[in-house]
């Protein structure tokens, strides 16, 4: 959510910045801009797409070679010129860019308009920038100085970068909740939401933390925190190549991810699971072993795709280790009072790392004396710092903003973590456990099977694409992939669709059923498959429109749906892997039928930073 980035050094910095927010359109945005400092601020900005602010400032000076650029999501303030960032000061002297929200901005906008400040916008990003000018030129101190005053004023999430006409070389920059990068050039130095607007230009980067300040110039990098410490910055390599970024020849971004699978899948199970062995390694899981296999209770926390995750997970560790599991909403979680105990383990499931739910609620727990473990996929991400220990799950960016290649990730590590425990407990015998860590290293070959059926699913799509709503049902295992599948097709579509354990249908939704609704029941062979079949059959003696998820070879299940989509068999514990993935396709291709940007849907952000 929002997009930040920040160039000074001897390049040109406008083809940088623009190049750095097209790499992060990804995250969802409303309007963009750009600031530029040539001994004065130039600050040109638009509602709209970055190629719209392209188109509207050809002919414009854009000569500077420092400069920070902004993609906005709206939160104070309907999206508009006059609200997109940068901002600037009163003076014109300083500009801004901010990633978060200001809690009690209206406070502090009252202060100044009683000392006479007038408002260009209805920002809380306005305010913030009047309010660190007004300490900057009450106190006769330096920008930074007058930052580190007024953070300390302020109540709420962001990231800043700041310019000062008057330090025509010089990014101040600041974070608290919202994630920062700045990558290391040889005399140049880059500043972004995440390291995707550098990769090109270096692969050293500096993650920085919650209350800490950076002065950044073309050779210097300074880093303190608000009591005016220095800290040394500590320098990561990062591990990913410029193409995981680029679309690599397919239409979208979605569908790279989506056939990335197989590879994905496979990266995050190498040199963890050894089949021969019989063993899992997950060095970042050992350490607290033995105070999860001891644990009362594990409380899984995250949002959307990855709360769906969290759901199969629950099935999975409470079969093969035995030990109570709670599945929460972090949004609802970081507001309740939730009775933790010490000794409690809370697992924080997070694609970015960053979303800003989750990491509220883990930090809360983690005052409390819970173990805290992650299972994110952005190496060095705020969750997973905070997080006591956990497990990356290696699937690399993730583009588009309907979650994908990081689901099935997601998945493979949770199980992981689960055979794992449940070995080291002992409350797995030693025949099912070598059965399913076979059948978790053949998820790769199974996932590349399920994706030469595409053609079909593109056909199938074009078939629905005109739907008004959908129905998705699965039991046990499926019934979280039920969710997804509904997930994923109202992210890409907008079509209304819901999900629900098949077993009530007969509560309530069953009422919806009819010769217009199409019903998509995830039936493979597993325990419940009977029961579900039986649910199949009640749909159609109502002429619902059946598309079923069934395994390879079952010929009884077809006979009875209107559509098939055939995935190898699997383990029950395994299989949500598999299930899924024409349920992805499905929606990706009933997307694009529609007409629709799939890789950014509307009113959707990549990561949520802010609540």
């Amino acid at each position: 959510m929002c997009g930040i980035v920040g160039y000074t050094g001897p390049k040109e910095a406008y083809p940088v910045i623009i190049k750095g927010l097209k790499r992060l359109e990804y995250r969802g945005y409303d309007s963009t801009g750009v600031a530029l400092q040539d001994g004065a601020l130039k600050v040109y900005k638009k509602k709209g797409k970055v190629a719209e602010l392209e188109d509207a400032i050809v002919g414009k000076d854009l000569h500077g070679h420092t400069g920070i650029g902004h993609t906005r999501w709206a939160t104070h303030g309907e999206p508009s010129d006059a609200n997109a960032h940068p901002h600037q000061s009163s003076s014109g002297k300083l500009a801004m860019i901010h990633n978060g929200i200001i809690e009690n901005y209206v406070q502090l906008k009252q202060e100044l308009i009683n000392k006479g400040y007038q408002f260009k916008s209805e920002t809380d990003t306005e305010v913030l920038l009047n309010f660190i000018e007004e300490i900057k030129k009450n106190n006769h101190c330096s920008l930074e100085e007058a930052v580190r005053v007024a953070l300390k004023r302020v109540t709420g999430a962001y990231v800043i970068l700041l310019l000062d006409a008057d330090e025509p070389e010089t990014i101040i920059a600041a974070r608290k909740g919202s994630p920062l990068v700045i990558g290391i050039g040889k005399g140049e130095h880059f500043l972004g939401s995440d390291a995707s607007p550098m990769l090109e230009y270096t692969k050293e980067v500096v993650y920085v933390n919650d209350y800490e300040l950076a002065i950044v110039k073309p050779d210097e990098l300074i880093l303190k925190n608000l009591g005016n410490e220095k800290i040394t910055p500590y320098v990561q390599k990062l591990d990913i190549e410029l193409a995981a970024i680029e679309k690599g020849g397919y239409e979208h971004f979605m569908l790279k991810e989506i056939f990335e699978q197989p590879h994905t899948i496979y990266d995050c199970l190498r040199g963890r699971l050894d089949t021969a062995g019989g063993t899992i390694i997950m060095s970042g899981i050992q350490q607290y072993a033995d105070q999860v296999m001891k644990a009362n209770r594990i409380v899984m926390i995250a949002c959307g795709t990855s709360w769906h995750a969290g759901l199969v997970a629950e099935y999975i560790f409470e079969e093969l280790c035995r030990i109570n599991v709670e599945v929460e909403y972090a949004s609802e979680f970081r507001y309740r009072n939730p009775v933790i105990n010490p000794g409690d383990v809370i697992i924080a499931i997070s694609q970015s790392g960053e979303t800003a739910d989750t990491l509220v609620a883990i930090e809360n727990a983690k005052a409390q004396g819970a173990i805290i473990l992650g299972v994110v996929n952005v190496v060095g991400s705020s969750i997973a710092r905070v997080s006591h220990g956990g497990a990356y799950t290696h699937a690399g960016p993730e583009i588009g903003v309907a979650s994908t290649k990081a689901f099935t990730a997601q998945l493979a590590v949770l199980t992981m973590i689960a055979l794992k425990i449940a070995h080291d407990k002992g409350t797995i015998d030693r025949d099912r456990y070598m059965h399913l860590l076979n059948e978790l290293s053949e998820v790769p070959n199974k996932v590349e099977t399920v994706l030469k059926s595409k053609d079909k699913i593109k056909k199938l799509a074009e078939k629905y694409k005109d739907a008004r709503d959908f129905l998705y049902l699965g039991r046990g295992y499926n019934f979280p992939v039920a969710l997804e599948g509904a997930l994923k097709l109202k992210e890409i579509s907008y079509i209304h669709a819901e999900g629900y354990p098949a077993a009530e249908m007969k509560h309530g939704p069953i009422a919806l059923v009819d010769e217009h609704l199409p019903v998509v029941v995830v039936a493979t062979k597993d325990a419940y498959h009977q029961k579900v079949v039986s649910n199949i059959q009640e749909i159609k003696a109502r002429k619902g429109k059946v598309i079923a998820v069934i395994s390879e070879g079952d010929t009884d299940t077809a006979a009875i749906c209107d559509d098939v989509l055939i995935v190898p068999e699997a383990d029950e514990i395994v299989a949500p892997m598999l299930s899924v993935v024409p349920l992805q396709l499905l929606a990706y291709y009933i997307g694009v039928a529609k007409g629709f940007d799939v890789d950014k849907p509307r009113n959707l952000a990549k990561s949520v930073t802010v609540e």
